[in-house]
């Protein structure tokens, strides 16, 4: 599933690398991330603050309307160490641009699980991602997004569900 995931992200990128509307960079952002559980826990959860960094890029499909590409690593989870998961995620948002410098987007979001393989956690998970830009100068964005999976990151054997919730706040640059 890895490999499809990064091949999926290449047929994009390469796709519409030679379009004339394009844009590549970097981003950076704070997370506020939690796993919303089902039935509620009895144990104490609360939030975790963590990062996210990636590389984006991003292709006019008209003169309102562009798709965005990324990939990106984000820790996210709650705050007890064995609550944490991190990812290497692939979210692909709509963009309409109001104007020059801001913009809404949405999109699907496929995350692929970092660092531990039989944890407690699914090693795949799906989200629904959604966010505000606001381009600062021509090449420096400030942005807000939010997050929420689709997929129980908890295996089968557990007796609660838990889904990603994420709140992402970044600043990007591009080159």
């Amino acid at each position: 599933m890895k490999k499809t995931i990064f091949l999926l992200a290449f047929v994009i990128c390469s796709t519409y690398s030679f379009s004339q509307g394009s844009l590549y960079g970097i981003r950076a952002g704070l997370n506020i991330s939690n796993l919303d559980f089902e039935p509620s826990p009895i144990f104490d959860n609360t939030h975790r603050n963590g990062f996210a960094i990636g590389f984006f890029g991003e292709y006019d499909l008209s003169k309102t309307v562009a798709i965005a590409p990324e990939i990106q690593f984000s820790a996210e989870g709650a705050k007890d160490k064995d609550l944490r998961i991190d990812y290497i995620q692939i979210p692909v948002l709509m963009k309409y641009r109001f104007g020059e410098r801001f913009s809404v987007g949405a999109g699907p979001m496929a995350g692929v699980k970092v660092w531990e393989h039989e944890d407690g956690y699914k090693n795949f998970a799906f989200s629904v991602v959604g966010g505000l830009e606001f381009f600062v100068t021509n090449d420096i964005f400030i942005d807000a997004r939010y997050h929420y999976g689709f997929t129980n990151v908890l295996d089968d054997e557990s007796a609660f569900e838990a889904k990603n919730s994420n709140i992402q706040i970044g600043v990007g640059v591009k080159i």
